[in-house]
Formats: C-alpha cells, structure tokens, sequence
C-alpha cells in the first residue's frame, strides 16, 4: 500500500504524525508526505528551510515534499494567512510535485486548521485514489473557542466549508467518542470511526540516557506540564495554583514547552516573585519520556469550553504511558477517562482552588498509593492506547478505503 500523508506539520516539529508515519513504514507500507514549511511553534521558518520555494527532502526512509507557507509569525491575521497560504500552495504546488506519482490512498492528519484536507481532496481526484480525514479538533467550534474568530457570519461560513470536507471525504476518523455526534451532522452520510491517539511506546518503558536539568523537577514534589502552552490550555489556572500553594516550598510547577502564553505566563511569575513555578522552555521530544518518568505528577488542563468537553489532549495518553499519577484541570472526555483509569485526580476547568485542593491531596497521599494511580494508568494505556495495536487498525481502515474504490471502479 502506497499512502500519502498530507499534514501542514511534520517533522522537524514535534506531531504525533511523526511517528505514526515512521511506524507506518516499519509495517511495509510506503509512505510519502506532503507538508509546509516548518515553523511551529515559535512562528519563524526553521534555520536550514525557507517560507518560498518547494522543498524535497527524506526522514527515515520517508520522502518529503515541502510547499511553500508563509510562517505563523504572531497575531490572529498572521495566522489565518499561514493557514491559507497552505491550501492555496497545496493546490498549486502540489500537483506538480506529486506528478506521475500514484498512491492507494491519501490520509490527511487534521489538526487545526481543517482547510489543510482541501487540497488533499484535490489530490485525491486527480490521483483517483479515496481520502481519509483523521480529524483531531472540531471546525468551526475550535476557533470561536480560542477566540480566533468571534464573527457569527465567519463561522457560519467557515462551517459551510467544514460540511463540504466532511461530505467529500470517503472516511472520517475521530480522536474521541464524543467528536461523532457533532461531526455526524455536519458530515452528511460519510462513514465515520473513532479512532483514539497514542504515542510512541518508548513513553510506556524505562527511559534511558542523561536528562537536562530542569529547576524543580528533582526538588521535592513536582507538578509537570508539558506541551503547548496557549490559550486552549487555559495555563491561567496553573499561574494561580502556583500563587495558591506559594507556601508549600517543596511543591514545585514544571512547565515544559512553548507557545502563544508563555510569555504571559514568564511576566506573571516575574511580577508576583512565584519561586515554585518554572518555565524551562521546549526541549527535544525524545527527552520527554524522562522527563515525565522524574516528575512526581503530570497535569492536563483545557479551557472552560463546550468544544473541550468532547476533546482528550493528545498528552493524556501519554501522560498514561509513563505510569505517573495524572492531575487534570479540565471538563468531559478528558477528566472521565482520566477517573474511568484509575490514574489521578480530576477537577473542573479553569478552577484554581479546585486545582490547588487536588495537588495537596496528592501530595499528602502515602507514595504506594500515587504509585498505584501510575500502575493503573499504564495498564490503562496498553488495553486502550497501545501504540503498536492502533497503527495496525489505522492500516485496517486505510486498506478498507483502498477495497471500497477498486469496488466502486
């Protein structure tokens, strides 16, 4: 089977796709990508790249084109330009790329934005091959959430492109149970499957190899983060917990990573003298098992949004994974899994004190029993998420698509 990936971001940037794509190919699969520019998150081309011009390159046996995008830069224009610049490169670059090159199937990994599957189903009519979407953020609700986009018309229209991707696509899979129903009725009759996230199953093993040091991860008990750091995220709450439990001088914050927020978030710690809260910064992925093996527990939170109660942030299986006892600030999927695990303490979104309450409890827990929360969520982990089982039932479902178009020819 010959697969085409088509994902606005890819390696170097850190995706699941990545591995995915690799895992794919250790299968016998061919796999070949179509993606941007990398430029994420910081908003500025990656030394060694450039925003104009194609771009041919090969990561681990995996053959890259590279479309021009005009870089996310900073600010809510910038980044709608971004996102069109790659629909618009998609469907005039694209074609000339992929020329004379035939695949089985193209399978689009549908991070925001969503218009990336555009020139995908371009692609897919000129190559007569079927084209499956993995949809990983719910359009239009994701963007009036994060307060992108507030105008009703926008949305409204913005909507109206949703339904003609979702209508056009020959399968749809959806990274939580509860993304069917909305996506069900703006889909209009196209399959659809719940088909979950994972990570790689070095998260799930014993990590090897000398960490960075990081301030207050090796001090007494440590509440990590790690991914993102943006609006969606609602870190507001870590802030404020942080300020809360002040007193406690060995419970320590460890937020890896960057994003929109980060600065807000470095000011904030400057202004109000927060000792107990660290902002290391974005380190390689591969230092990322360690890192959340050494912390004492692992935070998720999401926005006190109706779109996030149906959304399960990818870092949940991965936090999982490294059989650590998980705090979550968030509503819905995400804190029902969480509590369904066994793996930690779940409080609602956006509560500070709730959150604050929740980390002394877990701090104050005999360590038998925060270990028994770890055990229990890597348990849950290799029944539910195990990397190695989900890419075979994602070949399953990419070969079904390839058997339902040579039926229909």
């Amino acid at each position: 089977m010959k697969i085409l990936i088509v994902s606005q971001y890819f390696w170097p940037e850190c995706f699941r796709i990545n591995e995915v794509a690799k895992s794919l190919l250790g299968k016998g699969v061919v796999v070949e990508v179509l993606t941007g520019q990398p430029n994420y998150p910081r908003g500025k081309i990656f030394s060694g790249y450039r925003a104009w011009g194609c771009q041919r390159e090969t990561y681990q046996g995996i053959k890259i084109n590279r479309i021009p995008l005009l870089p996310r830069g900073r600010g809510g224009w910038r980044l709608a330009l971004n996102y069109m610049s790659f629909v618009v490169s998609g469907l005039v670059f694209a074609p000339w790329m992929l020329r004379k090159k035939k695949f089985d199937v193209i399978f689009v990994y549908a991070l925001s934005p969503i218009l990336q599957a555009i020139p995908a189903l371009f692609l897919g009519r000129i190559k007569g091959c079927p084209v499956v979407l993995w949809v990983q953020d719910l359009w239009p609700e994701s963007l009036s959430a994060t307060g992108y986009i507030r105008n009703k018309t926008v949305l409204k229209l913005v909507e109206r492109v949703v339904c003609f991707i979702y209508r056009h696509t020959d399968l749809l899979l959806v990274q939580s149970k509860a993304f069917e129903d909305p996506v069900r009725v703006l889909a209009s009759g196209t399959p659809i499957a719940y088909y979950p996230n994972s990570v790689d199953d070095t998260f799930a093993v014993p990590a090897k190899g000398e960490l960075p040091m990081v301030d207050g991860l090796d001090e007494g008990f440590s509440v990590m983060f790690a991914g993102n750091i943006g609006s969606a995220q609602a870190v507001e709450v870590i802030v404020e917990a942080a300020s809360l439990l002040e007193e406690y001088a060995d419970i320590h914050f460890v937020v890896l990573g960057e994003g929109s927020r980060w600065e807000w978030m470095r000011e904030e710690v400057r202004n109000r003298e927060l000792n107990n809260l660290h902002l290391p910064g974005r380190f390689p992925v591969e230092t990322m098992p360690g890192f959340m093996q050494k912390a004492s527990a692992l935070l998720v939170t999401l926005a006190d949004q109706e779109i996030f109660k149906a959304t399960i942030p990818s870092k949940v299986q991965a936090y999982l994974a490294a059989g650590r006892p998980i705090l979550a600030c968030l509503n819905g999927e995400g804190a029902n899994l969480i509590t369904e695990a066994g793996a930690g303490l779940a409080v609602p979104a956006e509560n500070a004190r709730a959150l604050a309450d929740a980390i002394l409890q877990m701090y104050r827990m005999p360590p038998e029993e925060r270990e028994a929360m770890g055990t229990r969520g890597r348990l849950y982990y290799a029944e539910h998420f195990s990397h190695d089982r989900l890419i075979d039932q994602l070949i399953t479902h990419l070969w079904s698509e390839c058997g339902h178009q040579e039926r229909a020819k």
